[in-house]
């Protein structure tokens, strides 16, 4: 019999996929990256300044749609 926790933990991702807006390109190829909770450094520039970015594991994977946020506690 498989253990719970291990099939469970091959379900979730990795890492977190963060949505953040670029607010600044760095000279070496990285970005800042403003998400919820602060500022953040990740590798990428492929998503111009002010537009919002799915960022995963330190790199920006993508442009991200510019949709309205809505935080809900739970």
């Amino acid at each position: 019999m498989a253990n719970p926790y291990v099939a469970l933990k091959k379900l979730l991702p990795d890492q977190p996929l963060l949505i953040g807006t670029v607010t600044a390109f760095l000279s070496d190829g990285r970005s800042s990256v403003d998400v919820p909770g602060g500022v953040i450094v990740v590798r990428g520039q492929s998503v111009a300044v002010g537009q919002k970015a799915f960022v995963r594991n330190g790199i920006v994977e993508g442009g991200a749609p510019a949709l309205s946020e809505q935080i809900i506690v739970v």
